[in-house]
């Protein structure tokens, strides 16, 4: 079977897109380790059929692993199918809820997703290597581990990603990612997805660190802008408290590859 794939990314978080609504692929998981082994991309988001949305998005992580929702990815498939079915507004199906996007701009390409309810906890403690690691655990639909520090850049962030893996509080593993306030109402992140290891942008990553910000008095300006090692997010809070992601959708080329 040969199928079509559209290369596209939001600040740099890379994946191919499959439109499967008319030919299902049998085995995506198998399509999304040989694609993204063979091109560095970081997952294979597929659009789906859905009797509750506009469509549904299942997200592949590289390694084969499946998340419940991706940030960045919803942007990618929100540009694909305004310019494939004419869709500036749309509701997504996805493993963490329902998902809306809306098309800001078209030149350049900027989307605003709906990205439901955030729930931000008290301060915990990891012990890593016997060393406490204070963080924030952060659910935007997907887990996520939040730690401040002085500069992203000096953390190891490889090794401390595979170490929060291992903790018994995450025993389906968490996305990690450490901050910095730049000023009241901007972070630089560095993030480490599960199933992925460290990216460029990630969507959630970005939602979790500005609420576990605003949290933790960290940041106040709302919306926060979170400049991450692809580019820029903004994250604002919509008028019922839930999180609002915006940033870039960019569309690369379409290629066809042979699926099993």
């Amino acid at each position: 079977m040969i199928v079509a794939l559209t290369r596209m990314h939001g600040t740099e978080n890379r994946f191919f897109v499959l439109d499967g609504r008319e030919t299902p692929v049998p085995d995506l998981i198998a399509l999304a380790k040989v694609v993204c082994a063979n091109d560095a991309a970081d997952g294979l988001l597929a659009i789906l059929p859905s009797a509750l949305a506009d469509a549904r998005m299942r997200v592949i992580n590289a390694d084969g692993s499946e998340a419940e929702m991706c940030g960045n990815g919803v942007r990618c498939v929100a540009r694909f199918l305004a310019e494939n079915d004419g869709r500036d507004d749309l509701q997504l199906e996805t493993l963490a809820g329902p998902i809306s996007a809306h098309v800001e701009s078209r030149d350049p390409f900027v989307v605003r997703v709906g990205m439901g309810p955030v729930h931000v906890e008290r301060q915990s403690v990891a012990m890593i290597l016997a060393v406490p690691i204070p963080y924030r655990y952060v659910d935007v639909g997907n887990p996520h581990a939040v730690m401040f520090v002085d500069d992203v850049d000096a953390i190891d962030l490889d090794a401390l990603g595979t170490a929060f893996q291992r903790l018994p509080a995450f025993p389906n593993g968490t996305n990690v990612h450490v901050a910095s306030v730049i000023n009241a109402r901007t972070l630089r992140v560095r993030h480490w997805e599960r199933g992925v290891g460290q990216t460029q942008a990630c969507g959630t990553g970005a939602v979790a660190c500005a609420f576990a910000g605003w949290e933790a008095d960290k940041i106040v300006g709302r919306p926060a802008t979170i400049l991450v090692p692809g580019g820029e997010l903004g994250v604002a809070v919509a008028d019922d408290g839930t999180a609002e992601l915006i940033g870039p959708a960019i569309r690369e080329e379409t290629v066809a590859v042979v699926a099993a």
